[in-house]
């Protein structure tokens, strides 16, 4: 059996019909890694190659089925006989200055070590949870799989997860993570993360075209890894480390207090669970809403293995006015944060405060049950309408960068397509929008 390859950054041994030859980063002039360069002696002349980065076959999998490992020996930079070429002459090798981290494929899925590792580490986020990727697989067929730095048996320290999303419509890529608002990689060193990136960006040619996305809230890929930022977006987080009173009379008065007076004076009705009758509320509300932003529904399947998979950590809460419903959300529970994931009502009674009802609701109910924060999610940059709503709230804003390898934006191509959606969604009947739904969201993701 092969020894563990490391990752992209370090030296890599490779055996041919000409013996064993040794490859090293190449730098360009801003210091980033573009390609291994080697040079040879020719008649009496040195040449020097650009070769493509390749890996061994990463198919190979360990009999437990829990972990895949690829690896190249690392070259540590220390000084050695030099290596020689088939004819005997020395090859000129560029020792790596950065450190030798293995890279190892698991299947979150099924190894027992990742709900421990996601649960006890301080940035892990409702979308790393294993009910949330098992939502992902059961409704899109979406498969997970997290990079780690620990070999099979090992305690996890660091891991980046992603979905492998196959599509015939949308071409099939690497997401870290789909229809997640963001997907942290839970590292343990500066290193792991461009190591682990290294290797996607050679092993995903193989299996997956198209490019690879993330969508960290804190980290960044460096600039060896050419990933560029993608998408602009803004996250907004209501820190729960008041009273209720004091975090009352922190929001906005006339937008956010006056509209939860309205709503208790209406009378609204409030209730809260993941029953199938709440769930179906929510879904026709949905469609509502989605309609209003021209965009077709998700599937109703969606929100029934979210149910599943959640439990009673997924809250369906809705408003209704003489039994009519008239807003509704569903929100997650992980760890120490609740987030607020989807939202709709009914234009016509937004006066009424149902929806800001709703948010005291949850607000009251999470310093109850005693978690420190509320994440509303993302939001566009030019979304000035809810940004501002948002931090009527007294939610903290704060940047969300997505970033892609290779460049591939297709903003014009992308905004031609909203478009015309939108103008479909406006007249199609709900059958139609629904179906819509249920045929593009799997390619969306």
């Amino acid at each position: 059996m092969s020894a563990p390859i490391p990752a992209r950054h370090a030296a890599q041994l490779e055996a041919d019909d000409s013996g064993l030859r040794q490859f090293a980063p190449h730098k360009s002039e801003k210091g980033c890694v573009r390609s291994p360069k080697i040079d040879t002696k020719q008649n009496g002349a040195t040449i020097s190659h650009n070769l493509p980065l390749t890996l061994d076959d990463p198919n190979r999998r360990q009999e437990e089925g829990l972990a895949r490992a690829t690896a190249h020996h690392p070259v540590r930079g220390k000084e050695t006989d030099p290596q020689k070429d088939a004819d005997g002459h020395a090859l000129v090798l560029s020792p790596p200055d950065v450190h030798d981290a293995l890279v190892y494929e698991l299947d979150p899925l099924r190894d027992p070590r990742w709900q421990e590792f996601v649960e006890s580490h301080p940035r892990a986020s409702v979308f790393h949870s294993l009910s949330w990727l098992r939502a992902l697989n059961s409704a899109y067929g979406y498969e997970p799989v997290a990079l780690a730095t620990a070999a099979p048996g090992q305690r996890l320290r660091s891991a980046l997860l992603f979905c492998r999303v196959k599509s015939w419509l949308t071409n099939s890529r690497i997401v870290s993570l789909p229809f997640s608002d963001h997907c942290e990689p839970l590292l343990d060193g500066n290193d792991d993360l461009d190591a682990m990136l290294g290797y996607l960006q050679h092993a995903k040619w193989r299996d997956v075209a198209g490019y690879i996305e993330l969508r960290p809230l804190l980290s960044r890929p460096g600039c060896d890894t050419e990933f560029i930022a993608s998408e602009q977006y803004f996250s907004h987080i209501i820190e729960l480390n008041d009273t209720a009173d004091v975090l009352f009379r922190s929001f906005h008065k006339n937008c956010v207090q006056r509209k939860i007076r309205r709503a208790e004076r209406e009378a609204l009705t409030y209730e809260t669970g993941n029953s199938e009758s709440l769930i179906s509320e929510f879904y026709q509300l949905l469609v509502k809403s989605r309609r209003r932003q021209g965009l077709p529904p998700q599937p109703f399947y969606w929100f029934q293995n979210l149910s599943a998979a959640f439990g009673d950590r997924l809250q369906v809460r809705v408003a209704s006015r003489h039994g009519r419903p008239i807003a509704s959300i569903l929100t997650l529970k992980f760890g120490s944060t609740i987030t607020y994931k989807y939202g709709c009502s009914e234009a016509r009674f937004n006066n009424l405060g149902g929806m800001a009802l709703l948010l005291w609701r949850t607000i009251q109910e999470a310093l109850d049950e005693r978690f420190t924060q509320f994440d509303l999610g993302r939001c566009d940059i030019d979304n000035t309408g809810l940004i501002t709503f948002k931090e009527h709230w007294g939610a903290q804003r704060g940047p969300l960068t997505y970033w892609r390898y290779p460049d591939c934006r297709l903003e014009g191509s992308k905004q031609t397509a909203k478009e015309a959606m939108r103008r479909m969604a406006k007249i199609a009947p709900e059958w139609c929008l629904i179906g819509a739904g249920r045929l593009l969201y799997p390619h969306i993701g």
